[in-house]
């Protein structure tokens, strides 16, 4: 048999004859060494800076320092960059945006204050100093920022473990204070390195089913509200709910309560049909829940139901936020367990922040920088935890809102947080007789649009173990608690790539008619296959430990399974490696043995068009040199030299 060694440049491979295209084959083999592993830990680091991608002016260039200065201040705060072009009629939209966004989010926070087990005056603050913060700090022009649902869960599920918010309420608080600065400096930190993949532990699917869950939760939690109950579990997972519920209804519950609650529950989401089918009525649903707010309270007032079980909020703090850095719990003995639910409540809130920021601007048609989106959400997080907030991040309802109202930019975050302001200096005496039932019913009127059963009908389509990882998450949160939905989530979603990684797929291929092309013969039956050559392609990125042995066994399975058919006579095997892009001795070890196994019953093997990487690695392992040199750029150069080969040797 004829050797198809090419002189590569190294003295073990010998030129005893040249079939196909050698120089080619020479580009491949002497390729340059790749980059060594300090320099790529070296690039990494560089890479691990926010400004990295931003170029600004030298310092010699005439003006330069100003330029620079101006650059570095849009860099960090990219108000300096849209403020430039503010103009009046931008102001009159923002405006309007911001007023129409003050009237949803002041129920709403006050609601999920109360949600997260914190007094109503908490979710107010929320909706001061992290708008500010992200007005300042943030690229999306759409975005509402504030207390948000899901996030109020994850601490009234989570954080009551430590503490208990009735028997010790100041301490309850300080520990979601000192959550939510352990949350603002994760966030702050996957920016500021770069470290934004880790939020994508959490899939779109894992998110989906999550926030369904939590949606259900949060419903059923509602009954406490609805039915005017005084003590209620704690607890988040659904049969704990219900048996809560289900007591209750038979004991303490108060039917003025239920009532009323459901009445107003019931006119805004007329409300919001009413918007939907028309338009020009967006600002109907928004200010449906403070009408629901200001009628309710009217009504308790002038007829004094609370003196008849109608529950109030009775007191709300007045005045702007309080500065609460001393109260925050470095020294506290479960200091390990709040960083851990900061590090959870920040992937979470940056999810879902990011999320509601990229669909309003692909809508728009502008792009958001995610990792000075991290950043931004991390200090106004950092700043809100020592101003009395509580972790805050974007909320779709709010957002949707605030694009319908017309926005033009983050000053409506800025007008909604002065309207708010306003309310917390004047208007907190006038909600003492609140009813609990509105904040209830508030809340269940925004969990319809977290139940995507749309979204989660196209995972099922799309991909099924995208949807076990949904699923998981939805029946996660509902039957155990939020973090076990979360660990669910995230162990399907490693399981899936773990199973894709060990048992990759690998393809036969065959020439397109009358084209140098090859494909899969399963997906192009048209393609022709060599009677001779058997052309395989691994599809998968890494040939290692974890799968080396499941490729090595399905290329011998199929070789042997072309022969015993009787049809074909295989000469040689053909290894495409342009998908692979690294590999490592585990991987080197099968291909030699896999060599060995072809070569035991007259096949050679070739191999085209590795990485610089993998080429590397298999002229230091001296693979190259055990197949005879038979290294190709293309497949058709590889067909070519192995037939030809073979009716040489003839």
């Amino acid at each position: 048999m004829a050797s198809l060694a090419i002189q590569t440049g190294h003295p073990e491979i010998h030129d005893h004859e040249r079939i196909g295209h050698p120089e080619k084959t020479q580009w491949v083999l002497n390729a340059p060494e790749p980059p060594s592993l300090w320099q790529e830990l070296m690039d990494s680091v560089r890479e691990t800076t926010l400004f990295h991608a931003r170029r600004f002016p030298s310092v010699k260039d005439k003006g330069s320092f100003s330029r620079t200065v101006i650059s570095f201040l849009q860099a960090i705060f990219p108000i300096f960059g849209w403020c430039r072009n503010y103009k009046a009629a931008k102001f009159k939209n923002d405006l309007l945006a911001g007023l129409t966004l003050a009237s949803l989010c002041i129920p709403q926070s006050i609601g999920y204050a109360t949600l997260a087990k914190l007094d109503p005056q908490y979710g107010l603050y929320t909706s001061v100093i992290p708008p500010l913060i992200y007005a300042v700090m943030g690229t999306s022009r759409d975005i509402a920022i504030g207390p948000v649902a899901v996030v109020s869960l994850l601490l009234s599920s989570m954080i009551p473990k430590l503490e208990d918010p009735e028997a010790n309420p100041v301490a309850y608080r300080n520990l979601v204070l000192t959550t939510t600065f352990f949350a603002g400096i994760f966030q702050a930190s996957f920016g500021l390195f770069r470290l934004g993949f880790l939020v994508d532990f959490l899939s779109h699917a894992a998110i989906v089913g999550f926030v369904a869950g939590a949606a259900i939760v949060i419903g059923l939690q509602q009954m406490k509200g609805l039915l005017g109950i005084t003590h209620f579990t704690n607890k988040t997972d659904v049969i704990s709910v219900m048996e809560a519920a289900w007591r209750a209804v038979h004991h303490s519950w108060n039917p003025h309560n239920f009532i009323l609650g459901c009445s107003f529950l019931t006119f805004i989401l007329i409300t919001r049909f009413v918007g939907r089918k028309n338009k020009k009525l967006f600002w109907l649903p928004a200010i449906a829940p403070l009408i629901s707010v200001v009628l309710s309270t009217l009504l308790v007032y002038l007829t004094s139901a609370d003196e008849h079980g109608i529950m109030i909020i009775k007191h709300i703090k007045k005045g702007l936020n309080p500065t609460s850095f001393h109260q925050l719990q470095f020294n506290n003995p479960h200091i390990g367990e709040v960083a851990k639910i900061g590090l959870i409540v920040s992937v979470v809130a940056l999810t879902e922040g990011i999320a509601v920021g990229r669909s309003f601007a692909s809508i728009k048609g502008y792009r958001i920088n995610g990792n000075q989106e991290m950043v931004a959400m991390g200090f106004m997080n950092i700043l809100g935890s020592v101003t009395s907030c509580y972790v805050a991040t974007g909320s779709f309802s709010r957002s949707a809102v605030n694009f319908s109202a017309g926005c033009e930019t983050a000053m409506s975050n800025i007008v909604m947080a002065i309207t708010v302001i306003v309310s917390l200096e004047l208007f907190t005496r006038l909600l003492y007789f609140t009813p609990i039932a509105i904040l209830s019913a508030i809340i269940l009127s925004a969990l319809p649009g977290l139940v995507d059963l749309h979204e989660a009908y196209n995972i099922w389509k799309i991909d099924k173990l995208d949807f076990l990882a949904c699923i998981g998450a939805f029946f996660g949160v509902l039957f155990a608690s939020v973090e076990i939905g979360l660990l669910a989530a995230v162990t399907i979603s490693f399981v899936k790539i773990i199973i894709i990684s060990i048992r990759p797929g690998a393809e036969v291929l065959g020439r397109l008619p009358e084209t140098d092309i090859f494909c899969d013969v399963d997906q192009y039956p048209m393609a022709v296959k060599s009677p001779q050559v058997l052309i395989i392609r691994v599809k998968s990125g890494l040939l290692c430990f974890a799968n080396a042995n499941f490729v090595k066994e399905k290329i011998m399975k199929w070789a042997s399974e072309e022969e015993s058919m009787g049809k074909n006579t295989i000469q040689a095997v053909i290894l495409d490696m342009s998908n692979l892009t690294n590999i490592d001795v585990s991987g080197i070890a099968s291909l030699e043995e896999l060599h060995k196994n072809l070569a035991s019953s007259g096949k050679e093997l070739a191999i085209t068009n590795p990485n610089w990487q993998v080429i590397h690695k298999l002229r230091v392992a001296n693979f190259v040199t055990k197949i005879g040199g038979r290294v190709f750029l293309t497949i058709g150069e590889a067909e070519e030299a192995c037939l030809g080969a073979k009716m040489a040797a003839v």
